[in-house]
């Protein structure tokens, strides 16, 4: 099979927008009698400005203008700053054969800490998500899953979901997946000049109990969890467990 079959295109950022405004239109109720707010919500808003007030080497921040229109059709502007980003991939890594999964380890700025979390990286422009996962993976852990046997017989992917990692200040979308792997090698990490990450195969139960605070990380782990309940048949008892 050849290997662009692994990967999915269903990740396109302005199709994914589109897709959930109109799934809001079509399902949720119509909050357009409340009275405390004038803005017309039918109409989309339009960016005016968006000068680039920050460069950095991840993300930029851009200074926003934003048009709204209000119900009796008049023009109303907000301003927002909003970090500006390439979407990124979190993984669960499920090792099949042992019934373990893959941690990390390493300095993250936020909490200013050595924090517990799970492989993750940013998507290249153009890079489907699959693709990216497992260029991150490989990038980071030196794991690289063989893409060369039948779909499913050493490599399965279950997309879990496509959200914003923080909708009030970044553009920035998360591509969660949790990828379980039949077969496997190594080779050489090639982390970027700055990555200090530390990495190792875990039990289910010591995942829950390492300390994992991220919440792209802790969707990915829910939803694993869910599917252990569901489908325990699946999944052999581990040792540790």
């Amino acid at each position: 099979m050849h290997q662009d079959q692994y990967y999915s295109d269903y990740t396109d950022r302005a199709e994914y927008v589109e897709q959930q405004e109109y799934k809001i239109q079509q399902e949720c109720p119509d909050l357009s009698t409340d009275a405390h707010d004038s803005v017309d919500m039918s109409v989309p808003p339009r960016v005016l400005t968006s000068p680039v007030t920050y460069q950095g080497a991840v993300f930029n921040v851009e200074d926003r203008f934003i048009k709204l229109t209000a119900v009796d059709g008049s023009a109303l502007t907000i301003r927002r700053q909003v970090m500006v980003h390439n979407p990124c991939v979190v993984m669960l890594v499920h090792d099949c054969t042992h019934d373990t999964y893959l941690v990390e380890r390493e300095y993250r700025v936020g909490p200013h800490a050595y924090v517990f979390g799970l492989p993750a990286g940013i998507m290249e422009d153009g890079e489907l998500p699959h693709r990216a996962a497992l260029r991150e993976l490989r990038e980071e852990t030196g794991i690289v899953a063989d893409t060369s046997m039948p779909l499913g017989d050493s490599i399965y992917i279950d997309d879990v979901v496509q959200t914003y990692s923080s909708e009030g200040m970044s553009n920035e979308i998360a591509n969660i997946m949790v990828i379980h792997l039949q077969h496997w090698s190594t080779t050489t990490r090639k982390p970027d000049t700055d990555e200090h990450v530390h990495s190792g195969w875990v039990s289910w139960q010591q995942l829950n109990d390492i300390g994992i605070v991220s919440s792209n990380a802790t969707i990915a782990i829910l939803h694993e969890k869910l599917h252990r309940l569901t489908d325990a048949a699946h999944y052999r008892v581990n040792a540790y467990d």
